[in-house]
């Protein structure tokens, strides 16, 4: 890993994006175990910031901790508050625990004197001799080359709505989103809309890094954190929509609660296209639950992920009104 230590953690940037991954994820390293961040995005129609940016760059100061010789293999966070774009947020790495095989760090992230956000993240000293197995990569799935871009999906939709409506302006502001994005997202089926999946609650989706350089493991598992969080919670939406029967849910609000990642595996690369399979066993009393699994091109398993966020929807009150309320 290039030395952390310098007065700030950058990545090796991507000239040709305006807005690129390396950007996202810088620290500036204020002491030994405490740093800052540079850059803060909040999404389109978002309360706050990206909560998988929050996520990547605690692991990235915890990482920066570390020897080199351990690995991160799992993490586990909490969302507290909603960040906001325009402070910076201050993240507390807490030593824990250096042991043969295993080494623990807790980060603490603040933000206005209020803690914001706290991780938990464990790394391991590689044992590359033990056997492996893994779970069988989808079939039904499109080649990331035919897949359509995102953006280009979300362009395609506001297209056929009257302008000046919220949909029409959610769906505009969406797309100049992901094009501004470090992260490039295919579904990875044909759909001609985003219900159109063959499983709505499971959607399936193509993701890498935009002109990504080649980069050590270490800075690899942040980026896979980052993305890790991008079209995760609203598969909790996408559930009520397809286990019931002659209602539509309109999302009230989406908001993430907690994240688990669990990394297998040091060779694969984010900026070569991700298989991202999502579902949603669970939702209920305004929340709920997805479970994804990421995989390489060549079927590799290589993260195990799961969160549970707020997942509210409309349904008409008696008074004939919209109400924050679960159907389950």
């Amino acid at each position: 890993m290039s030395d952390p230590l310098a007065g700030a953690v950058p990545l090796p940037a991507a000239e040709e994006e305006a807005h690129h991954i390396s950007t996202a994820l810088s620290l500036e390293q204020l002491d030994t175990n405490l740093f800052r961040s540079k850059d803060l995005w909040t999404p389109a129609w978002a309360r706050g910031v990206f909560g998988g940016q929050v996520i990547s760059q605690a692991l990235l100061a915890a990482t920066n901790s570390v020897n080199p010789k351990y690995a991160a293999h799992s993490l586990h966070c909490y969302f507290l508050l909603a960040a906001k774009a325009s402070v910076p947020i201050i993240y507390t790495v807490d030593r824990v625990r250096e042991g043969r095989t295993y080494a623990t760090r807790a980060v603490r992230a603040v933000q206005n004197g209020h803690t914001v956000f706290v991780l938990m993240c464990s790394f391991q000293i590689p044992e590359i001799a033990q056997p492996a197995a893994y779970r069988v990569m989808p079939s039904n799935i499109v080649p990331p080359d035919e897949c359509e871009l995102l953006e280009d999906l979300f362009a395609r939709l506001a297209e056929a709505l009257p302008t000046g409506t919220r949909h029409h302006a959610k769906l505009v502001d969406y797309a100049k989103d992901r094009r501004q994005s470090p992260i490039a997202i295919k579904p990875a089926q044909k759909i001609a809309t985003l219900t159109g999946f063959s499983d709505p609650a499971a959607p399936m989706w193509w993701m890498k890094a935009r002109n990504l350089p080649k980069l050590d493991a270490q800075y690899q598992k942040c980026i896979l954190a980052y993305l890790s969080d991008l079209q995760f919670i609203s598969t909790t939406i996408r559930m009520l929509n397809a286990s019931t029967e002659g209602e539509d849910y309109r999302a009230s609000m989406t908001s993430s609660l907690d994240h688990s990642i669990w990394f297998y595996g040091d060779d694969f690369d984010c900026g070569e296209w991700l298989l991202y399979a999502m579902q949603s066993p669970r939702v209920g009393f305004g929340r709920g639950v997805v479970h994804g699994q990421i995989f390489t091109q060549k079927g590799v398993l290589v993260a195990v992920t799961t969160q549970e966020g707020v997942a509210r929807v409309y349904l008409p009150d008696e008074a004939g009104g919209l109400a924050h309320r679960s159907k389950l």
